[in-house]
């Protein structure tokens, strides 16, 4: 069975003590009230990372993962961090080719190939972005444009390797705009890379291929997003800010 996922995407918001306080609120609440599968990942930015994953300890269910990582194993890269600097403090997760890296830092599928890589070497999961504008939306060649970016950015793993991938689509266009791909949107979106997966790897390991819906995913709309048969959960922006939203959208399978 795929996991169900609900990862947090902190980006750069959050001081250290409301970083401190949002986890332990998180913490309580899935303690108190998370009876499910679905597990939560939550990934702070780069100095949250050793705090908040000492607050996560051996807590059930809660994952610790990291916004970006650098390209490369080692070296004069500074400002940079590594993989396996990240796999040294405990990191389990981290999410690679977000839109907004893709557009703001001009990361390249190249790019993301070789982060995707260094990830696995070390250890991590990575969460594997992929979404289109609404330029590309509205011309009707999205479906070509996402299943690209995961040809270059992940055909090249071996199919062991692939199975330890989770995907995160994101509609750049439904992206803090308010707006929102619609449940069915969402669905045949997901169909589609899933269906490009078992294109290369097959059936099994597509079907085995965690899909998270990353577009103003938030408490109203999740449950109807969740319920689609290709969505396996959702990369939070905003909503992962607001504890009692975060929890409630992790309780919406």
């Amino acid at each position: 069975m795929r996991k169900k996922i609900v990862a947090g995407n902190w980006k750069m918001n959050m001081t250290f003590e409301e970083g401190q306080t949002l986890t332990s609120e998180i913490l309580n609440m899935m303690k108190d009230e998370h009876s499910g599968d679905a597990i939560a990942v939550l990934n702070p930015p780069f100095p949250h990372i050793f705090p908040v994953k000492k607050l996560i300890g051996e807590a059930k269910a809660v994952f610790i993962g990291a916004q970006n990582c650098s390209d490369k194993e080692a070296g004069a890269f500074t400002g940079e961090v590594s993989t396996k600097i990240l796999a040294s403090f405990g990191v389990q997760y981290v999410i690679i080719g977000h839109s907004e890296r893709r557009e703001y830092f001009q990361e390249s599928n190249e790019m993301l190939a070789a982060k995707v890589k260094l990830a696995l070497v070390n250890g991590l999961t990575p969460i594997f972005c992929c979404g289109e504008s609404l330029e590309i939306r509205t011309a009707g060649t999205h479906e070509a444009t996402v299943t690209t970016q995961l040809t270059e950015g992940l055909f090249d793993l071996s199919p062991a390797d692939f199975s330890k991938i989770v995907i995160a689509y994101e509609p750049i266009w439904a992206i803090g705009t308010g707006k929102t791909a619609s449940s069915e949107e969402a669905q045949d979106m997901h169909a589609a890379l899933r269906s490009h997966v078992a294109s290369k790897y097959g059936k099994d390991i597509a079907d085995g291929t965690s899909i998270l819906y990353g577009g103003s995913c938030n408490p109203k709309n999740a449950q109807e997003l969740f319920a689609k048969p290709d969505v396996d959960g959702g990369l939070i922006g905003g909503a992962s800010l607001k504890s009692r939203d975060f929890v409630d959208i992790i309780k919406s399978f």
